[in-house]
């Protein structure tokens, strides 16, 4: 049975599993109500909670005939404190605090353990501290190896396992932990689509997680440290792709600057034809509400007139009151920017020159083409997703058919700006693949008899990133 759901925008929308939402009836209503990808938090639940919905996921996938997005996000190094003996405690500023690494003794008004020698070997005096989400602030008066001693900048009470966070520092800490490497491998047998790796500091990371996966499901990027936007650039040749984490940059960073922060990554990674999330605390009023605030609201679309390929919702969809409502939300924002001219002008204005190669000389005369035509849509047949990719980079005015005969490339496209996932067939010839793209762009209602279409595909078939034929056809 296949289902109309093909969206009318163009923007993606990742919804956040969880105890809210881990039902089929659930997880189908947010299918139908705008989601694209889903994300399984690895921070929480256990192994088989994640199967059980994957599973559900793939069930609902068969039945609606359209490809669907799993993202696996990774928990990452988890900071922390130790206890204390007597209960919270209320620091001041400019109190003395001791932090070592004598975790079996728990702390008091003092001190405090912080069992990560990580840590301590990058300290230096002058270096902050962050506890409990930045809520506290100490600085680094003396350290060595297992200590520091610390002022306190920005006192509050504290209390066990608090976080920690070190903002402007390179931590000697691999972005994987042994639980990332356990859930990641059981992640990989379940068939996940992509992997979202947290922690990244630097292009070594990307590199060290790809060299597991070995192509098995891409790479998503989480940037999250200020270290990471010294390296943006690297970074994102690295990876399949960018998550924009704005709630722990918020922590590390001055609040006002993660907006700037933001629009910096986003246009890195259109230059670079990277798909990018923007996350975290979109909606985040309707967790308990059923709308969201103004401000909320103009957030998402804040994202969207950037020319971002997806936005995702977190507690809103996995923990809230009212996630089908949060993800139908999101679509109507959505739905609704994109139809303004400006967004239009936008992406336009904010549009990179492509490399000199042959994939972006394709998507470059791909654009224009259909700009001047007017086309019904346009249609890249591809094996690994490369074509779409490049094509997508482009933001076309048309809507793009990603055809592809691996499923893993389309539920990887899924997540991709503008691009409609389609399964089909191998295709050994150009005339075998413009009637099937023709065939395809009608069955889909991407247009009527009469008008064009622009297909763009590798030659030979078959051949991962040899985007090199331009094709415009009639239906």
């Amino acid at each position: 049975m296949t289902i109309d759901t093909r969206r009318n925008r163009n923007a993606k929308i990742v919804a956040t599993l969880g105890p809210a939402s881990a039902d089929r009836e659930t997880i189908e209503a947010l299918f139908h109500a705008g989601a694209d990808v889903f994300r399984l938090n690895f921070s929480h639940g256990t192994h088989e909670d994640h199967k059980q919905r994957l599973d559900l996921i793939r069930a609902i996938e068969a039945d609606v005939g359209r490809p669907i997005s799993v993202l696996l996000d990774l928990q990452g190094p988890k900071l922390r404190i130790g206890t204390f003996a007597g209960g919270p405690i209320q620091l001041a500023a400019g109190d003395r605090f001791r932090l070592d690494l004598d975790k079996d003794k728990p702390g008091d008004q003092t001190r405090a353990a912080l069992p990560h020698p990580e840590i301590f070997a990058a300290l230096e005096a002058g270096t902050d501290l962050l506890l409990d989400d930045g809520r506290v602030r100490l600085r680094v008066e003396r350290c060595g190896p297992d200590f520091a001693e610390t002022q306190v900048i920005n006192g509050g009470p504290l209390s066990d396992r608090k976080g920690v966070n070190v903002p402007g520092v390179v931590l000697p800490l691999s972005a994987l932990t042994e639980k990332d490497r356990k859930d990641l491998d059981y992640g990989l047998t379940l068939g996940v689509d992509w992997i979202a790796l947290s922690f990244v500091q630097r292009p070594e990371d990307i590199r060290e997680i790809k060299a597991i996966v070995q192509g098995r499901a891409a790479i998503c990027a989480k940037l999250e440290k200020p270290a990471a936007i010294h390296s943006l650039e690297e970074i994102v040749e690295e990876t399949d792709a960018v998550m924009v984490a704005r709630g722990d940059l918020g922590v590390e960073m001055p609040a006002e600057q993660v907006p700037a922060i933001q629009k910096r990554i986003v246009r890195a990674c259109r230059k670079a034809g990277k798909p990018v999330i923007v996350a975290t605390q979109m909606l985040d009023s309707m967790v308990a509400a059923p709308v969201p605030t103004r401000a909320e609201a103009s957030d998402v679309a804040t994202a969207i007139y950037d020319g971002a390929d997806a936005v995702m919702l977190s507690a809103e969809s996995a923990s809230g009151k009212y996630p089908v409502e949060a993800v139908s939300m999101m679509s109507s924002i959505i739905v609704q920017t994109e139809a303004d001219p400006h967004y239009r002008e936008g992406l336009e204005a904010s549009h990179v020159p492509p490399r000199a190669e042959l994939a972006d000389a394709i998507g470059c005369a791909m654009r224009r083409v259909a700009g001047l035509l007017h086309v019904a849509a346009t249609v890249a047949y591809t094996s690994s997703g490369y074509s779409a990719l490049r094509m997508s980079r482009e933001r076309p005015e048309a809507p793009i058919i990603g055809m592809t005969p691996r499923l893993a490339t389309a539920r990887r496209l899924a997540l991709v700006w503008g691009v409609h996932s389609v399964l089909c067939h191998e295709v050994e010839s150009v005339p075998e693949m413009t009637d099937l793209a023709c065939r395809t762009a009608l069955k889909e209602g991407f247009g009527e008899a009469g008008r064009y279409v622009v297909i763009s595909a590798g030659m030979p078939f078959g051949n991962a990133g040899t985007t090199n034929l331009l094709r415009i056809a009639q239906l």
